[in-house]
């Protein structure tokens, strides 16, 4: 009797070992390499064609990732750090992809000398703390020493790298001023800036300098008739989730009737209904009816006669922002609590004013002067649609930093400082611990090295004597407490030279860093982990067809 116990049998394939995780790092680098071209502020765009057709030109990393069907499960980990990293700091998402795979890079050679991937990993997750703290402690300049321009520079270093670039400063202003207006105290007294509360709407035509930010939010609907007013002043405004339209049987009811007058009766009521409905609203004093649905020729009569005036098909993700800005509540149907329907001041929002106006060749409705929470509306124009996409991504990017830098009111200089610095910090103090991380925590060091790399490769400079002088200036900083000014030192990329960025405005929120370092590190060690892979085989789903059958003779009585 053989003493083998038979091999587990699996309806897939099996790997295990270096060669899962060779694998994965390669998968991961694969990722990386698509994105290392698009970071800093000369990095180049990627076009990317869809199945049907659609083009999208962008520089930003998170929608580079998101438009790539990605296969393989370990890239797909690298995917979702770019989107984790572009909702909770909004910029920073290329860079964070590039760490993580240098991370594992380095780490899988480390695997190769026979070094176990547990102490890798209990390394980099030392490292990873060493360094958060570093940055924290020694790195960060409050904000309100260097005032409102640190904020304008800051919108500027996240615009470096798009496609408005060239009007950073027109563009900036514009963001500071749109995230300063939409201010906010919570309730345990911290500002908060809600960046949801900022309209960015898309029109065609003239140039990027005319885009303009309007106080106010701006929908892109127009009222429902030219009967109605097109300035209302002390708004009461009313937010509905449903159509106004005529009251019509719900599908599968049927009413049975003997007599054909009370046909008519019927008829009659519907449109009875439909009139209370508006009545109702219309009774609290609105004057203006924003509806996600559509509104009939019926409906529109009582809202003329009342000279209300009622915009319809407004997006349900507007409808809630001026639901939350005005007071009002977001009703998705007249019904309450006991099945009555009802209509109550208490659901009524209020605003200054709502108009249409005509802004650039459209006709817009603009809400001013906003009860409960303010409003801004920034509108971007652009010579066709791709560059009006990426304008409103880099806004996006620029709006999220300037809100992270206005709430956490800490700064590091960008340009590859954050990084030389740690990598010398780590360096040292690798040395001084007598444990196998110190390895592991040295190719930590390394691998953040690639960020300055990359950005010096992407400007065409000489990266290696870049970041030879880049690490000697932090080294001096780090060991000479007489140089310790020189820890603001940063890459030029237009000049190719090192210099002080915390002078020369090149600023980027602490919090980003720390979490690209955070997230980074925690993927890295997500794939390191893997060691073993089982794919399972597709279910055969064709099944036996009817020919087959009859051709294998099943169906022969």
């Amino acid at each position: 009797m053989s003493t083998l116990a038979p091999s587990l049998s699996i309806a897939g394939t099996r790997q295990s070992g270096a060669s899962v995780r060779t694998q994965n790092v390669m998968a991961a680098l694969t990722i990386s390499n698509i994105v290392k071209s698009s970071l800093g502020p000369v990095g180049l765009d990627k076009m990317l064609v869809d199945d049907i057709g659609d083009v999208t030109v962008t520089n930003d990393g998170a929608t580079i990732l998101r438009l790539l069907e990605v296969e393989h499960p370990a890239a797909k980990v690298l995917v979702e750090l770019a989107q984790l990293q572009d909702e909770e700091v909004g910029d920073g998402t290329t860079s964070v992809v590039i760490l993580a795979a240098e991370l594992l890079k380095n780490a899988d050679e480390l695997v190769k000398q026979k070094i176990h991937p547990t102490s890798i990993i209990s390394g980099y997750r030392i490292a990873c703390k060493e360094a958060c703290k570093y940055i924290s402690e020694h790195l960060t300049a409050p904000v309100d020493e260097l005032g409102r321009d640190s904020l304008i520079n800051i919108a500027k270093t996240s615009m470096s790298s798009k496609i408005i670039g060239a009007d950073a400063e027109f563009f900036s202003t514009m963001v500071v001023d749109a995230a300063q207006s939409v201010k906010i105290t919570d309730p345990r007294g911290q500002a908060a800036y809600s960046i949801k509360a900022i309209n960015v709407l898309k029109a065609h035509g003239k140039s990027a300098r005319e885009s303009v930010l309007i106080p106010g939010y701006a929908l892109n609907c127009t009222i429902a008739s030219q009967q109605m007013p097109k300035k209302v002043l002390n708004a009461k405004i009313a937010c509905l989730d449903f159509s106004l339209q005529k009251t019509k049987m719900k599908m599968g009811v049927q009413v049975l009737i003997n007599d054909p007058d009370k046909l008519e009766a019927i008829r009659a009521r519907e449109l009875d209904i439909t009139k209370e409905r508006i009545n109702m609203i219309l009774g609290t004093g609105v004057n203006v009816v924003l509806v996600s649905g559509g509104v009939d020729d019926l409906c529109m009569k009582y809202f003329v006669e009342a000279g209300a005036m009622a915009v319809r098909r407004v997006k349900k993700s507007d409808l809630k922002i001026i639901a939350k800005a005005t007071g009002a509540a977001f009703l998705t149907s007249l019904t309450n609590m006991d099945g009555e329907e009802s209509f109550d001041a208490s659901m009524v929002g209020e605003a200054a004013e709502v108009a249409q106006e005509r802004i650039c060749d459209d006709e817009l409705i603009l809400i001013k002067g906003t009860k409960a929470r303010a409003a801004a509306s920034i509108i971007l124009r652009g010579p066709n649609d791709f560059y009006c996409d990426e304008m409103e991504r880099s806004v996006h990017d620029a709006l999220c930093v300037v809100k992270r830098v206005l709430e956490s009111k800490k700064v590091v200089a960008g340009g590859g400082c954050v990084e030389a610095a740690l990598s010398i910090y780590l360096e040292n103090f690798a040395t001084s611990l007598a444990s196998r991380e110190q390895l592991a925590i040295a190719e930590f060091a390394k691998s953040l090295l690639v960020i300055p790399k990359t950005l010096s490769v992407n400007a065409a400079k000489d990266a290696t004597d870049l970041v030879a002088k880049l690490r000697s200036f932090h080294n001096s900083s780090q060991t000479k407490p007489e140089h310790a000014e020189l820890k603001w030192t940063g890459l030029d990329l237009i000049e190719g030279v090192v210099r002080d960025n915390k002078k020369s405005g090149v600023l980027e929120p602490a919090m980003s860093k720390i979490k690209s370092l955070k997230f980074a590190t925690e993927a890295a060690i997500t794939i390191l982990r893997i060691d073993d892979m089982i794919k399972l085989n597709p279910e055969d789903k064709s099944g036996k067809s009817y020919a087959d059958a009859c051709a294998a003779g099943e169906l022969d009585g």
